[in-house]
């Protein structure tokens, strides 16, 4: 699904440059469920903007499906992002006065779909998120932080995507709830298929996922198989 060739990211601020990324390769398979994991600093959200194609690297090749995006245009990368990617965030970035039924909705509503197909789509991800039905009339800012993560899953599956990404999903969580959502994320990808990529700063976090890269000062510095993920 994903395969980065020599991905390099460089700001430039007048006359400084600042190398974040610095020639990353790797591949992730279709249905794998893998962390990305790295100290404050390392690269691992600039690594997630452009796997998510929010931004488009400085050098080096990004495919995602077999399509070559490091140099599209801004208008063919927001039809990745609607289409094919579903953005899990620490924040959660749901609008606080909207039920929980409408923040899911939301995306469906911005393609155009009708009211109908759009109340069956949220249904289908609130159930798939686990977030139960006598919380989906609720106004979001009426949810504890684990029910509104479930929202936000719920919300980057309506579209159907084929690639989940969750970027510290479990940052503003206590451990148990944190816990909650990360059986979430296995389960959508063992029993739903969802390929995921996870960035995150805890190994105990990313010892949920099936495989983990390393990432330090902007490099790849361990590719870790891990045999036993965590399961809750």
């Amino acid at each position: 699904m994903i395969e980065c060739k020599n991905i390099t990211k460089i700001y430039k601020n007048e006359d400084i440059e600042t190398g974040v990324l610095k020639g990353i390769s790797f591949k992730i398979e279709d249905r794998e469920f893998v962390a990305i994991m790295g100290p404050s600093g390392s690269g691992k959200s600039t690594l997630m903007h452009i796997l998510g194609a929010l931004d488009s690297p400085t050098g080096g090749t990004y495919l995602f499906d077999n399509q070559d995006v490091s140099k599209l245009p801004e208008e063919k990368l927001a039809e990745i992002r609607k289409n094919k990617i579903g953005f899990v965030f620490q924040a959660y970035n749901l609008l606080p006065r909207a039920t929980v039924l409408r923040n899911v909705m939301l995306p469906l509503m911005y393609a155009g779909l009708p009211k109908q197909k759009r109340e069956e789509r949220a249904v289908e991800s609130l159930v798939a998120s686990g977030l139960p039905g006598d919380r989906w009339h609720h106004f979001s800012n009426q949810l504890s932080g684990g029910q509104m993560q479930r929202v936000a899953i719920a919300r980057a599956l309506v579209n159907n995507p084929s690639l989940i990404l969750a970027d510290e999903p479990t940052g503003n969580l206590d451990t148990k709830t944190g816990e909650v959502v990360l059986e979430t994320f296995q389960k959508l990808n063992k029993e739903r298929g969802r390929t995921i990529v996870l960035i995150t700063h805890e190994r105990y976090v990313a010892e949920h996922a099936d495989r983990i890269l390393h990432i330090l000062d902007g490099e790849i510095i361990q590719d870790e198989k891990n045999e036993a993920p965590r399961l809750i």
